[in-house]
């Protein structure tokens, strides 16, 4: 395990949730990402890349989902979408709303230590 996965592996429930508030949602405006995320703004939209080819009614519902699930959770809705298409998460939002909250806080978490292993590979590349 890296020191990266290390210290991920150990933060408490309120580092973790401050952690996703960091983070773009899925299905956001790629122009809204690149004002709040400028240092990372590349890495997120071509990781997102699917959900700017998605059909405005899977955008509609992502966007619905999205509020959906930060209601009943309180934190925005984490996902590696890497190799994934804009239906394909919203499929995965969908599933994980029916999730206890400890539950999708554990699922969440693990979505966000794949963003930042693919994040700290491609810096390693670079």
């Amino acid at each position: 395990m890296t020191g990266a996965a290390e210290a991920w592996h150990a933060m408490g429930e309120a580092d973790i949730v401050e952690a996703f508030g960091h983070h773009p949602e899925i299905g956001a405006s790629l122009d809204a990402l690149s004002d709040k995320f400028a240092s990372t703004a590349q890495w997120a939209s071509s990781e997102q890349a699917s959900v700017a080819a998605a059909t405005e009614q899977t955008l509609l519902a992502l966007r619905d989902g999205n509020v959906a699930y930060r209601e009943r959770f309180g934190f925005i809705f984490i996902v590696c979408a890497t190799g994934k298409s804009a239906a394909e998460m919203l499929l995965l939002l969908q599933a994980r709303l029916g999730n206890a909250r400890d539950r999708e806080l554990s699922v969440a978490a693990a979505e966000q230590g794949k963003i930042t292993a693919l994040r700290l590979a491609k810096i390693g590349a670079s």
